[in-house]
């Protein structure tokens, strides 16, 4: 009796999420050990893996590295200027007055501004009720993939036409 094995390839997706999903998971772990630059994980110096790697002392007796203090600046120097200032006096306001009083008035009516045309929205009802009418009608022209291409041809050509008639009806709607 013959017995033929059958090969299971693993698919090139497949291999790809595989490498992938190992190559985060690596640089997660070298980010979390401090060992890539610009990470926020602890740096382990030299001394601390010699004390590890001795095994000499207990793990109860290993002093942890003391934390780095940063001195943060809480005061910044401000510098105020100050300009002496003009004091108006009667004066000044009098011949602002006389200024306001010797240009001629304008009466006339401020211009009428008109609000901006509305602009037609996409319908996706339109759209859809197009599609479907254009593919129908276009499954009913050709043979064969013929036949598959003037229904898709049909849908695309029919929703557009569909969206354009329900955007002129939307302004009917408004005026």
């Amino acid at each position: 009796m013959e017995t033929t094995a059958a090969s299971n390839p693993i698919h090139p997706l497949m291999a790809a999420a595989a490498v992938s999903l190992t190559l985060v998971s690596l640089v997660g772990a070298a980010a979390i050990a401090g060992l890539l630059p610009n990470s926020h994980g602890a740096a382990v110096s030299s001394s601390t893996v010699d004390r590890t790697s001795s095994g000499s002392a207990p793990l109860a007796q290993q002093s942890a590295p003391a934390p780095v203090v940063r001195e943060i600046v809480r005061y910044k120097t401000v510098v105020h200027h100050e300009y002496p200032r003009r004091h108006e006096t009667a004066y000044d306001k009098d011949r602002a007055q006389l200024a306001q009083a010797d240009q001629p008035r304008d009466y006339r009516q401020a211009p009428a501004y008109q609000q901006p045309a509305p602009v037609a929205q996409n319908s996706p009802l339109g759209i859809g009720i197009g599609a479907l009418v254009g593919g129908l009608i276009g499954s009913h022209v050709g043979g064969g993939n013929g036949r598959t291409l003037a229904a898709i041809a049909g849908a695309v050509g029919g929703g557009y036409a569909g969206n354009e008639i329900a955007k002129r009806n939307q302004f009917a709607g408004q005026q």
